[in-house]
């Protein structure tokens, strides 16, 4: 379903705030280094092919990018990147990034940040993104304790201006709500796919409902996660795959955007041919007999 170039424009669009955005993004995690992310000793990727795949990105329609400080190998870091390929930034482009955690020079995990420390967060992707403000800054949290004095410090960033909207990552729905009682909330970015996470169907609906996007990560790696998709798909993705001319990767795609319009995706990659395919999944339309399979696949998951 590739042979022909397939835009951004083809997933339709979602609104994060008053930003606009596509619903086929781009996640930038797999952009500083070849192999598994977010480990010490990465292999550094190829300055001009990830600054190449950025550009191509945007050329191919993309206009949310999510990002964070923390991700980066020796020599590279995907805020660089970004801010290399893509400044002087396009009007539309929105670039989501996240604060909390934090790696030290060698690429270990740090204790997460706290209210105190979540400022210097933000000033460091303002500074390595080249940006006076930043368009959406997502809190990722760990465990299911209180969030608001954390979020609480995010809101009196925005007030300040450094931020224009905010959103969560990893969080149930309880700390979803508490943190509305602090502030505005525009997007959710949980773990979630086909077979991932099914008891996350609810909250993905009740996202909706409330008007707040919902932005699987590793929804193609699956149970790869940060160390990139396994070579086995369940035999039902396969099969919607053959009956399209499609990837398996794309078929999953497909069915995040299908989980309801405020859905979106964002796949990331430092493979060219691999980010044309990605896009294209955008055109990608299920029948009721796939879904109906791929839901079954997802199904079985539950309670793993």
């Amino acid at each position: 379903m590739t042979s022909t170039i397939i835009t951004a424009a083809a997933s339709g669009t979602w609104k994060l705030g008053d930003l606009e955005v596509r619903r086929i993004g781009f996640g930038a995690m797999r952009l500083p280094q070849t192999g598994p992310a977010l480990v010490p000793r990465a292999v550094p990727r190829d300055r001009d092919q990830a600054v190449a795949v950025l550009r191509r990105a945007v050329e191919l329609g993309v206009n949310h990018i999510d990002t964070a400080a923390f991700y980066f190998s020796p020599l590279r870091s995907a805020n660089e990147l970004i801010d290399r390929a893509l400044a002087p930034y396009p009007d539309d482009l929105v670039i989501t990034t996240k604060v909390g955690p934090g790696r030290d020079l060698r690429g270990h995990w740090l204790p997460h940040a706290g209210p105190g420390e979540l400022r210097g967060q933000v000033e460091e992707n303002l500074r390595q993104l080249g940006r006076d403000h930043l368009d959406v800054v997502n809190l990722r949290v760990v465990g299911t304790d209180s969030l608001a004095d954390r979020f609480g410090a995010l809101a009196e960033l925005r007030e300040a201006g450094l931020i224009r909207h905010l959103g969560l990552s990893n969080v149930t729905p309880a700390q979803l709500a508490e943190a509305r009682a602090v502030a505005p909330v525009v997007c959710v970015q949980n773990r979630y796919g086909i077979a991932v996470r099914p008891d996350q169907d609810a909250f993905v609906r009740s996202c909706g409902e409330q008007g707040i996007a919902f932005v699987p990560f590793y929804s193609i790696a699956a149970d790869g996660g940060q160390y990139g998709a396994e070579d086995a798909d369940a035999p039902g993705i396969r099969q919607v795959a053959l009956a399209h001319g499609a990837t398996p990767a794309q078929v999953r795609i497909a069915w995040t955007l299908r989980r309801g319009p405020h859905v979106l995706a964002i796949p990331g990659t430092g493979d060219p041919a691999h980010l044309e395919s990605n896009v294209a999944a955008g055109s990608l339309r299920l029948t009721a007999e796939d879904l109906a399979l791929l839901d079954t696949v997802h199904r079985q998951a539950e309670g793993g």
